[in-house]
């Protein structure tokens, strides 16, 4: 009995580091498999943050874009008118001047 209850014994510690190893296997490719799927979805959220920031970007330039336009056309309108401004006071200033030349010649040649 004692012999085979060594027998058993030795069997069995024999035995048991074979059975660790296959857990041990098993528990690294469990974690391998693990930390390649979190960063497959770790990369896919990248992903989809960068389609949000690019759309969003998108969305900033066209409001961007059309506010810039309308600025530009407010600019240009105020352009015209100052211009219109400038040549109004310009033909006022020289009809005034040339009413002033007209009385100054009147003055001295006493017409």
């Amino acid at each position: 009995m004692r012999i085979v209850m060594i027998a058993i014994v030795s069997i069995l510690w024999l035995a048991t580091p074979g059975w660790t190893d296959n857990d041990f296997k098993e528990g690294a490719r469990k974690a391998g498999q693990s930390f390649k799927e979190g960063s497959q979805k770790v990369g896919q959220g990248f992903k989809e943050l960068g389609k949000d920031f690019k759309e969003g970007g998108k969305e900033g330039a066209e409001n961007f874009k059309k506010d810039a336009a309308e600025a530009g056309r407010e600019a240009g309108k105020k352009g015209r008118s100052l211009g219109e401004w400038f040549k109004d006071t310009g033909k006022k200033t020289g009809d005034a001047f040339g009413e002033l030349g007209r009385s100054i010649k009147k003055f001295f040649t006493g017409k």
